[in-house]
This record gives structure tokens, sequence and C-alpha cells, in this order.
């Protein structure tokens, strides 16, 4: 399942070639940190464990079978980073309340985004998965900015397809409770202005 380039470099790294590793390192960096960045909500945090991710994407990468795609199991491996940073750190996940949440609110952010410009949308929509919780932001991070399948998703974070569907629907409740507090008139210009 594994892509022909991917799988050429890891020879090639299995073979003791350097640049080939720098080239696999270029390839994914952006998606590891991304996913890091949004779990652990903090920059320096996230460069750290991207480094860790390639550390250990290094030292075992003879143990890759190839049986799913390669970035797959890198985000596998940065996930898993992820968390065992997370328990090492001991953070707190501060849970957005999702009891006042309601169908309708859903339509009224959709109007709302509408009147957005698509860029302003995007940015805003990031800034809104950064507030949520690390286990709600990642998920969002793969299934619609990755665009990373359930089953993709599945193998990564070691959980059925069926039960990432329910913690994608809960997520989405989560996001559309911090994107209505943001719309609301009175909070745009807080933001705007602060």
């Amino acid at each position: 399942m594994t892509t022909n380039d991917d799988q050429i470099l890891i020879n090639a790294i299995n073979n003791g070639n350097t640049k080939a590793y720098a080239q696999l390192v270029n390839r994914y960096k952006d998606l590891v940190f991304t996913l890091a960045l949004r779990m652990l909500k903090h920059r320096e945090e996230a460069e750290e464990v991207a480094q860790d991710t390639f550390v250990k994407v290094f030292k075992s990468l003879d143990n890759f079978k190839g049986d799913s795609k390669f970035s797959t199991w890198i985000y596998r491996v940065t996930y898993n980073t992820c968390l065992d940073r997370i328990k090492k750190n001991k953070k707190h996940i501060n849970d957005v309340p999702i009891d006042e949440f309601t169908f309708n609110k859903l339509d009224t952010i959709d109007n709302a985004l509408d009147n957005l410009i698509k860029e302003e949308k995007h940015a805003l929509i990031k800034k809104c998965v950064n507030m949520l919780p690390e286990d709600s932001s990642a998920l969002l991070t793969l299934f619609y900015f990755e665009e990373l399948s359930l089953d993709e998703i599945s193998r990564i974070i070691n959980i059925e397809a069926n039960t990432i569907k329910v913690k994608l629907f809960r997520a989405r409740k989560k996001l559309a409770v911090i994107l209505e507090q943001y719309l609301k008139p009175e909070n745009r210009l807080k933001h705007e202005r602060g």
C-alpha cells in the first residue's frame, strides 16, 4: 500500500543512504508538525515532538512492513508521540461544554460563515480548531485538513472507524459552540481589536 516513491526512499535509507532520509523528512515534516501543533497547542513542543517522531521513525523504519500507507504509519507515530508528551506534561483537557448545542446552531454558523471571505473562513476555522482539546483537534485535522479516510485515521489512532465517526461528530459539535461564540458580533469585535 505504500507509494512507490516512499518505498524507494525507505529501501535507500535501510541501505544507509542519509540523503534519502533527508528527503523523507522533507516530504512529511509539515504533516507531522501540523498534527503535533494541533494536539499540543504549543509551537516549541510541537517542534520537539516532530523531531522525536523522525528519530523514532528512523530507528524503527526496518519495522515498517508496508501493509498500510507510509503516511498512515508516520501519522500514527506522531499521534502516539504527542500522547506521550501530553501524559508527561500532565496537561488537563479544557473541554468545551456541548450541552448548549442545538442543531439549528449549525445553520446559523453556516449562514454567518457564508458572509466571510474564503481565506478568513479557513483562518477562523483553524483558529477555532486550535481551541479544542487535543484529541478533537487532531481528529478534525486528520479528517478535514489532511483529508484522511476514517479507515486511515482508525489505523493511526487505533480506534474503530465507527467510534471515530462518533468522536468526529462530537468534535464538530464542540467546534460549532466555539464558532458560535466567536461569530457573535460583540465577541467578533473583541477578537478583531485584541
